[in-house]
């Protein structure tokens, strides 16, 4: 699902799940949030999964890949709630984000010197 207001791609998608509006709705207005601290997503898959078969306090899997300049990221979080389980997931999203960032500063504020074992060849 694409946001009009946002030119980063939103893409939703359900397995074993019937996605709603309201459903899609909720994943995109949570996900917006983590636009505002990583300028550099380019787009974002997010599936939620129902699974009958496993214990009733994990039977909904929310799982994203955030396709981001440098690595991508890739998160999974289970719950007994689709709405409970995309919370958690973006809360987790959010911090691998913010961290992932403050690294990113600390090495660009902090560079550091590379001393090389051998000697270089003259030109000329």
């Amino acid at each position: 699902m694409k946001s009009d207001t946002n030119p980063h791609e939103i893409i939703v998608s359900g397995i074993h799940v019937e996605l709603t509006q309201a459903l899609k709705a909720y994943v995109v207005d949570k996900m917006q949030r983590l636009f505002t601290h990583e300028g550099q997503i380019v787009r974002i898959r997010v599936e939620i999964e129902f699974d009958d078969r496993k214990a009733k306090e994990d039977r909904f899997t929310a799982k994203a890949h955030v396709q981001i300049h440098g690595p991508d990221a890739n998160i999974s979080v289970t719950s007994d709630d689709a709405y409970k389980s995309i919370d958690l997931l973006v809360d987790k999203l959010d911090r691998k984000i913010l961290s992932r960032a403050s690294i990113h500063k600390e090495k660009r504020n902090h560079p550091h010197e590379v001393e090389l074992e051998t000697t270089l060849p003259k030109v000329g």
